[in-house]
């Protein structure tokens, strides 16, 4: 059965700006978001919210820290969940907010412990080859 939805308010309707933001809706119904702590789905709103159109960003872990009331540890968590689930790459000081339908199945953060040398090599590793 189909719903035919319409505005609320029509006149109100979004649209893509000129800047070009927006968040693709995979992130929800392919389930990526559901990996994500509060903190890791702050950053990557900020950051989709103030990419380019090719989704990088400049925004310094300081500038971070203190748009979002996040202390420079849980940022740096944040940073890293976002990494490893594919969803962001890091070469301080670029962001790059990544394309959805590149991405392989989400990666649980949680599923088991890994070294800090895995940790750094997945992070160093992984976001420069997707810059």
């Amino acid at each position: 059965m189909t719903i035919n939805k319409h505005p609320i308010l029509p006149d109100m309707v979004r649209r893509v700006p000129d800047q070009f933001s927006w968040i693709d809706h995979r992130l929800v119904r392919e389930g990526y978001i559901d990996y994500l702590s509060h903190s890791a789905a702050a950053v990557y709103l900020f950051l989709v919210t103030v990419s380019d159109s090719r989704g990088l960003s400049y925004y310094s872990d300081e500038t971070l820290s203190r748009r979002l009331g996040m202390d420079p540890t849980t940022l740096a968590e944040a940073r890293t969940m976002l990494i490893r689930g594919q969803l962001v790459a890091y070469r301080k000081p670029l962001y790059q907010v990544l394309a959805l339908d590149c991405r392989r199945q989400p990666v649980r953060s949680n599923t088991e412990p890994s070294s800090i040398g895995q940790v750094l090599q997945q992070i160093m590793g992984g976001a420069n080859d997707r810059l």
